[in-house]
């Protein structure tokens, strides 16, 4: 007859998680890098295609929007706030009304 093998009863230590914890709260400098798309529809109606060959700098197009009509913002596709346009200084820029 043979003799039993020993049975080892160490136990190992089961894997620890680990949580990243970020002190900054600006996620923008955790992923500086990475590439969006920022779109704002806006619904002009009666616009053709010979309409838009006839544009040239400083035409301008009539919306269907009022002056305080929210416009959504689009990030890479996806609704993420509502705006209103805002004129500065000689931009066009738009103010963020509501985040989605």
């Amino acid at each position: 007859m043979g003799t039993a093998s020993p049975v080892s009863t160490t136990q190992q230590a089961a894997p620890q998680a680990t949580i990243a914890v970020f002190k900054d709260p600006d996620p923008g400098k955790l992923v500086p890098w990475l590439p969006c798309t920022l779109a704002l529809e806006v619904s002009v109606v009666g616009f053709t295609v010979g309409s838009l060959l006839k544009l040239t700098k400083g035409s301008l197009v009539q919306t269907s929007c009022h002056q305080s009509t929210d416009i959504p913002l689009h990030v890479n596709g996806i609704l993420m706030a509502w705006t209103e346009f805002e004129v500065v200084g000689e931009r066009l820029a738009a103010r963020i009304t509501d985040l989605v």
